[in-house]
């Protein structure tokens, strides 16, 4: 692949800087990621630079605020060598395997392994003992009907979520309540924003595991989650039903860069946005974020011409050696990501290829 593989978009203050001086690892304040499933492969190699060697040496405290497959993402990043837990999860996700028709206890109980494995027996001790990194991750508390397990009341809840969400996106509390899950130790700038109505609660070694499973649990497919330590009772579930590719306030204020990892385009606020093409980020939410996202021309050459996700299991049902092909292909694609940002910020050239997110509203399609 030759040519520009990423695009940069900023909010308009964060373009006026980057513009201005261009980008340093300490220019960052926080850092998003989003839920996506998957599609977190194509990203692999560039969190391995970030955090293997760009970030190395900083002082002052980055925050992380993942959403599902996001947190999982951080917490791997947090770890005391980030490259070869990024390497485990890496491994992990990409040869799971199910029976023809999994349960949601299956996906749940392998989607747990996958965490556990990646982090293994020191990873939440080093994670929320880190240097400078400061976990914050997001999961849902479930309401009424959607706290249910049992598939046709949860159904039911859901598609009122649906539909109800389709009017407004504060509907959304009716059925969740959106929490916060933080490292203890320095509160992070988005935490008190109203965002997360919810009871926040502060991760700890013994219940990271829990919060990070309960951040990814996709509902319906998998089973929520109960008991997490220290966090007020309920069923959690995946981060992503209501906050999906963080359109939140970040609380920067200008103070700092939000860096945004992405593996699309478009932002999407919510899960039950994906086909809402009206619902966009709020441009304040964004005024301090720097997205870096695969260029259109860089995904046409990837395997089936796009990026990894949840279909690709009905795609190679029956085949999982192939899907083990095309996901490793994909993410090893991502090394070109990881090169070109580096280029990028060490050459100055981003100063010339940021773009604000207004240029690009209409052409978001993905």
């Amino acid at each position: 692949m030759s040519g520009e593989t990423l695009v940069f978009l900023a909010g308009k203050r964060a373009l006026k800087t980057i513009r201005s001086r261009g980008l340093g690892p300490d220019d960052v304040k926080v850092m998003a990621g989003a839920a996506g499933g998957p599609k977190w492969l194509i990203l692999g190699h560039l969190d391995r630079v970030l955090f293997g060697s760009w970030f190395r040496g900083r002082r002052q405290p980055l925050y992380l605020l993942g959403s599902s497959i996001g947190s999982w993402r951080f917490a791997a990043d947090s770890c005391a060598d980030p490259v070869a837990a990024i390497d485990r999860m890496e491994e992990a996700y990409i040869h799971q395997v199910y029976d023809h028709r999994p349960t949601p206890r299956e996906i749940s109980r392998k989607s747990r392994s996958i965490i556990d494995y990646t982090l293994g027996p020191d990873g939440p001790r080093e994670a929320l003992g880190h240097p400078f990194n400061r976990l914050s991750l997001v999961a849902v508390r479930s309401r009424h009907l959607i706290a249910s397990e049992q598939r046709l009341l949860l159904g039911l809840g859901l598609a009122a979520a649906v539909m109800a969400n389709t009017l407004t996106r504060r509907s959304l509390r009716w059925f969740f309540r959106q929490t916060l899950f933080s490292d203890p130790r320095t509160p992070p700038p988005f935490a008190s924003m109203g965002q997360w109505p919810g009871a926040g609660s502060a991760l700890s070694p013994a219940n990271l595991n829990q919060a990070l499973l309960a951040s990814g649990s996709i509902p319906y497919v998998m089973d929520g989650v109960r008991h997490i330590a220290g966090a007020p009772a309920g069923v959690y579930r995946d981060g992503g039903a209501a906050d999906y590719h963080l359109d939140v306030p970040f609380g920067l204020n200008g103070e700092g860069i939000v860096l945004y990892p992405h593996f699309s385009r478009r932002i999407v606020p919510g899960w039950f946005d994906k086909h809402l093409s009206w619902r966009r980020p709020s441009a304040d939410n964004m005024a301090d974020v720097l997205m870096v996202a695969p260029s259109e021309n860089f995904i046409s050459r990837l395997p089936n011409g796009k990026i990894t996700d949840r279909k690709d299991f009905y795609r190679y049902a029956g085949d999982d050696e192939h899907r083990f092909a095309c996901w490793q292909t994909v993410a090893d694609a991502g090394k070109i990501l990881a090169e070109d940002f580096m280029e990028a910020v060490t050459s100055g050239n981003i100063r010339k290829r940021v773009q604000p997110f207004e240029k690009h509203a209409q052409s978001l399609k993905k």
